[in-house]
Parts: structure tokens; sequence; C-alpha cells
């Protein structure tokens, strides 16, 4: 056998095996000491998922005044419902499911580059998505992304191979249906609409009214498919609710040039989370591939003709769209102002590529010298080529360090509060807390949110009375101004989870209901401190 023969199938069994270290350990807490403080790990899997949870184990999906973001996002809890009514309810479950969405966008992303190139660049794009030890952490949380970026995926393969479809205007209506499914799994799906536009028009530029019945059917599909279920909310009387994701994702935008400018940094920055080498070198080389773009205008190519090494590269929608979605999720969090390590996953699934793409691009195309780097492009190539490789070596033993080392600690704190809680009864068996859906996850207790809800926090515990909250750390003020207006807090156990400083302690407070039903006035500023008839030991701040 020789050794061209032999590599390939080591390389596919180590991809398997990286691949497979995905699903290992799935009750394990997401890496302690990680570079990425993510918010996700404490909250996002229970919320998200809510509907599917209660209605498995409540009977009832929607829970009045609380946070229900199914109608806004409803593909993700649907799919886990279904995967529910097969396994019960379990975080296992749940992030077998996310890992199963990162098992497919691996094949999506083989299915990308192998159509359009030798085998050896689809293989290498999945050993960049494989080896990461930051889409280890964050593709198995049960979240949004992994399917966002499956449904993504498909709908960039289907574009790509639109002029080769008998009926395109149908090809491309899937693709709409696939864009309305992206809206209902995560909103900010609407900033990838950019870059799935360019990647079904490329081809069809010459054919204006081809192009036009193409763009027709997929957006006519969006469209109606995203109108027909907003009809089915409002219906329901359910708008109140789709309304509220948007407005608890509304944060401090940036005023000025200055400020935006400062917002764009802090969001483009935010790519240092994904990879110190490669995210750095996907910049760069998309810089290089734009000034020699532009180096060799149509133009100045007349005047004085020369080999282009980017020949063909932009007009790949592959590495162009890829450009744009990169562009269009760092618009969205410059926006938003608010970037969060998970939202980087996107990102880092299309700076790898365009990182795959050029190398590529580099290694085919032997010709003079590179007008930026003035290395010859095939010898740029295999540095580039080099430095990916060390980067790879680095990156797999930093993901096997995690893989090697779970850790349960949060589990652990989520099964010791709910024992406390039915060791100990205290009227109502329902939890309060910002992490209450993570809670009801692991351990099926009920809860309500403290945080988020479309009443008020006194009037959801008035009308629920719940016998228990649970915060991290501290207590903020103006939670406590509004639990004081039905409650005092006895402080009763802690439970350390996680590494966070600012969240390594979940404590757990009984709530004591005012005597006689009586509420306290919610205007009296001491009820931001702790009262006589409470029991309060950490800090409100």
């Amino acid at each position: 056998m020789s050794l061209k023969r032999l590599a390939y199938p080591l390389w596919i069994a180590f991809i398997a095996v990286l691949a497979a270290t995905h699903a290992w350990h799935l009750r394990a807490d997401f890496p302690n000491f990680s570079p990425w403080e993510d918010w996700s790990k404490y909250t996002d899997e229970g919320w998200y998922g809510n509907a599917a949870i209660r209605a498995h184990l409540f009977g009832n999906w929607y829970v009045p005044g609380d946070f229900n973001p199914a109608p806004a996002v409803p593909v993700w809890p649907f799919l886990e419902w279904l995967l529910f009514s097969l396994t019960g309810v379990t975080i296992q479950a749940a992030r077998a499911l996310a890992v199963a969405f990162f098992f497919l966008n691996l094949f999506l992303s083989y299915k990308l580059f192998r159509e359009r190139g030798p085998r050896w660049v689809g293989l290498f794009a999945v050993t960049l998505l494989v080896t990461s030890p930051f889409l280890y952490s964050f593709s198995r949380l049960a979240i949004l992304e992994p399917l966002l970026i499956a449904l993504t995926l498909a709908a960039i393969n289907l574009a790509i191979r639109l002029p080769a479809f008998r009926h395109k205007e149908a090809a491309a209506s899937v693709i709409g249906l696939l864009f309305t499914l992206m809206l209902l799994t995560k909103t900010t799906a609407v900033f990838l609409l950019p870059a799935l536009i360019w990647m079904i028009a490329l081809p069809f530029w010459q054919q204006k009214s081809k192009l036009m019945r193409i763009l027709v059917a997929a957006g006519g599909t969006a469209a109606i498919t995203f109108t027909g279920w907003m009809l089915i909310v409002v219906s329901l009387g359910l708008f109140d609710d789709y309304k509220y994701l948007f407005f608890v994702n509304v944060y401090k935008k940036p005023h000025g040039v200055w400020g935006r400018l400062l917002s764009f940094w802090w969001s483009f920055h935010g790519g240092l989370w994904i990879d110190i080498v490669l995210i750095p070198l996907a910049g760069l080389l998309i810089l290089a591939a734009l000034a020699t773009r532009l180096y060799n205008s149509p133009r100045r190519l007349k005047a004085n003709w020369r080999p282009n090494w980017t020949a063909g590269l932009w007009r790949d929608p592959l590495f162009s769209g890829s450009v744009l979605v990169v562009a269009g999720y760092i618009g969205f969090m410059t926006y938003q102002n608010h970037p969060q390590p998970r939202y980087y996953t996107v990102v880092a699934f299309f700076s790898f590529f365009v990182v795959v793409r050029v190398t590529a691009q580099l290694l085919y195309r032997q010709g003079p010298k590179h007008v930026l780097t003035r290395l010859p492009a095939r010898r740029a190539g295999f540095m580039i080529l080099a430095l990916v490789l060390i980067t790879t070596a680095v990156n797999t033993v930093w993901t096997l360090k995690y893989v090697f080392h779970p850790q349960y600690t949060f589990v652990t704190a989520a099964e010791n509060l709910t024992r406390y809680i039915d060791q100990h009864p205290n009227g109502n068996r329902l939890l309060v807390s910002i992490s209450g859906d993570q809670i009801t996850l692991v351990t099926h207790l009920p809860s309500l949110c403290d945080d988020f809800g479309t009443i008020p926090l006194p009037d959801k515990m008035a009308k629920y009375q719940p016998g228990w909250y649970a915060t991290w750390n501290d207590l903020d003020p103006g939670t406590l101004e509004d639990l004081h207006v039905h409650f005092s807090l006895e402080q009763v156990a802690g439970f350390p989870a996680f590494d966070d400083p600012d969240r390594n302690v979940l404590y757990l407070f009984k709530l004591h209901p005012m005597h006689d039903g009586q509420a306290r006035n919610p205007s009296n500023p001491a009820m931001q401190q702790p009262l006589p008839d409470d029991r309060i030991n950490v800090p409100v701040e």
C-alpha cells in the first residue's frame, strides 16, 4: 500500500476519534478555567429548551408571565420535545442533540470543499473543526448555535450547487424555507442573509432574468413561511412573548463615531476567543486577497498583465460568502455591543473555511512572486500549512485535556440543591432562579426565572407563591426589593459550582410569605437591603 493510500485512512480515523470525543461525558460541565466565561453554561441550555422540558415534566410548555422564548425561537425546543419523547428529559439527551448537529456540520463542511476540490482540502477543513478546543467546549452545550450552523451550511450547500439543479426555482424555495428555520432557531440569522443572497446570486450574475426568478422563489418562500408562523403566534396570543425576546436582548448602544469604533474593536477582537493563531491568520489572508485583487485591477492587468494568485478566489461563493458570514456576524455583535464567546462559533466555522480555501488556492497555483510577501505562491501556501499544522497539534492536545479531565460541579450542585429542598419542605416546591430552567433540566425541579418574564417579578411571585430562591454569589438589590414585596428570605445552603469568581457558589434561600398575605410597599428604598426578618449572609451588590 502506498504512503498516500495509507495516509487517508489514518487521517479519517484521527478525525473520527476526535469527533467522537465530543459525545463523551455529556453530563460534564463546560470546561472550568477555560478562557471563555460565557453566560450560556448557567442558563441557555434550560432557557431555550424550557418549552420541551415543561411539556414532558409538567404537562404544559407555557408558563404565563415567565420567560417563554419558544414563540420566537421554536425550532430547537420542538426538536428537543421530539427527542425527549424517546429518551426522557435529561441534560445528556439535550447535549447529544447538539453534538449530533455538530457531526452533521462536519459532514456539510466536508461536502462544501469536497465537490469543489480534492479530498484532502475537505479533510483539512474538518480537521480544524474537530481539533478546536473552542468548538469542543461550545458544541457540547445544548444551545442554539450548533443547529443554526447546520441550517446555514445546508442552505449554503444548496446555494452553491444551484447551477447544477434542473429545477432551480424549487431548490431556491428550499433555501428560503431553510432561512425561515434559521430565523426561528436564532434571530441573529438575519445578519447571515447578505451572505446567503450573495452565494445564490454570484453564479447567475450575468443571467438577470434567471437570477430574479431564483431570488423571488427563495425570498417569497421565506416571506410566506415566516409570515405563516407569525400568524400562528398572534392567533395564539403569544405575540408579547415573541416581542419580549427582543426586549431582553437590548443592550446600551454606542454613540458617536468613537463609540461605534470601540464597539467594533470589541467585537472584532473577540475573535481571539476562537484561536489566537488561526483567526488573525484568516484576517491577514482576507486582507492579502483583497489588496492583491485591488492591485491587480482589470485596468492595471490590461496595461501590464501579470498572473494573480487570487484568480477566481473572490468569484468562488465559498470564499467570498464565508467572508460575508464573518463580516455579518461581527456586524451583529458591533450593533448589539454585547459580544459573548458562544456567538463566535459561527465565526469560527467560516474563518476556518477562509484559511483552508486560501491555503488550497496558494498550493494549487504556482507562479510568479506574490506582490505582498515577495514569496512564490506555492511556498507561501506551504508556510501557511506548516503554521496551521503546528496550531492544530497544540489545539488537539488542549482539546484532549478537556476530554480526559471532565468535571461535574454544576450537576452536583443542582442535585444537592434539589435534595435539600426535598428534605426540608417549605410550602410550594417551586424554585425561583436565573439558573432555574438549567436546574430543571438536570433534576426536574420546577422553577421560574427571576430575571426575565413578561410580568413584573412581584406579580409573578404573588401568582405562583414559590417556596425557594437561588442566586449566584450575591443578591441584586433590585431583585431583593422585588422579593421583599411578598417574602422574607432565609439563607439555608450554598453549593460550589463552576469557576467564575462572580458565579462559583449557588446559594439557596427559603422564602417566607408575609403574615396574612400582606405585601410591603415596593417603593420603600429600605427593601433593597436585608430587613430585620431576613437571614442573609451573602453580599447585596
